[in-house]
């Protein structure tokens, strides 16, 4: 039974137990005063739950749309097809399922992606500012030389994701998944990576021109060799420890080399 149907039939039964007792009541002025303001009760509250069930049946995502800016794909299932090229400027992609799917050159601009599925996605050169990929499962997605300036990847799965030349200024990366993830000659001005797992991913040959936040980010093997890390934020020693330099990472005035830099080729599997 739906949720119409269950709401109909309660509205019925409702009127069906009225009559009753307004039979076994017949002469009590105050018994059927009583029901009927019952009855209309029920039939107000039921007729206010069908217009709020409505509206949210009208917000649903309409699977059927053809990729279009603004539309309502959430939730739906968008797996192993060819959107690369696509408008979805504004789109409510929440929820989505793009698992092999190529977006690349697609335009997400303020798109909302949070807690969609993207493994092994494609989304280079995607158009993707102040997006919201926050909590999604990107893991080996290609973000590579993507525009996703201010955009969101908090709590977001993107294990072994590609980064390269991606344009990343502010871009949000709290407590996201980075292990392995490749950033290497993205712009991460900004960026924000504040209690990030960042073990194992490529940040040699990224910029920063501003303030970048590690706060509490988990560093262990991160390559940093040649990186300009004077203006970072939040890093401490023990990050810096775990980390993998070389005499030309640049670091903090409050912050020293280790001595284990530089470290052993990274293993690639």
């Amino acid at each position: 039974m739906d949720l119409v149907d269950g709401v109909t039939r309660l509205v019925g039964e409702t009127i069906m137990g009225w009559r009753q007792r307004n039979d076994a009541l017949r002469g009590d002025a105050v018994g059927k005063r009583l029901g009927i303001a019952t009855f209309f009760g029920v039939l107000a509250l039921s007729a206010a739950f069908l217009v709020g069930s409505g509206g949210t049946a009208l917000r649903a995502g309409d699977c059927g749309n053809v990729a279009g800016p603004g539309l309502d794909w959430s939730g739906c299932s968008k797996a192993n097809i060819m959107l690369q090229s696509s408008d979805l400027k504004g789109a409510n992609l929440a929820g989505a399922h793009f698992d092999s799917t190529d977006l690349s050159d697609t335009n997400l601009t303020s798109a909302n992606l949070e807690k969609a599925t993207l493994v092994r996605a494609w989304l280079k050169n995607a158009k993707a500012d102040g997006a919201n990929f926050a909590k999604i499962e990107a893991y080996r997605s290609d973000f590579s030389n993507a525009n996703a300036n201010g955009a969101s990847f908090a709590n977001a799965e993107l294990q072994r994701a590609e980064f390269a030349g991606a344009q990343l200024k502010n871009a949000d990366f709290q407590k996201a998944e980075l292990g392995r993830a490749d950033f290497d000659k993205a712009v991460l001005t900004g960026a924000n990576f504040s209690f990030a797992n960042l073990s194992r991913a490529t940040l040699n040959g990224a910029v920063m021109d501003g303030s970048t936040s590690f706060s509490g980010a988990f560093m262990y093997l991160t390559r940093i060799e040649g990186l300009d890390l004077s203006n970072a934020s939040g890093l401490q020693q023990a990050q810096i420890n775990l980390a993998c330099g070389d005499n030309t990472t640049i670091l903090p005035s409050w912050l020293k080399a280790p001595s284990s830099w530089p470290c052993p080729p990274d293993d690639k599997d």
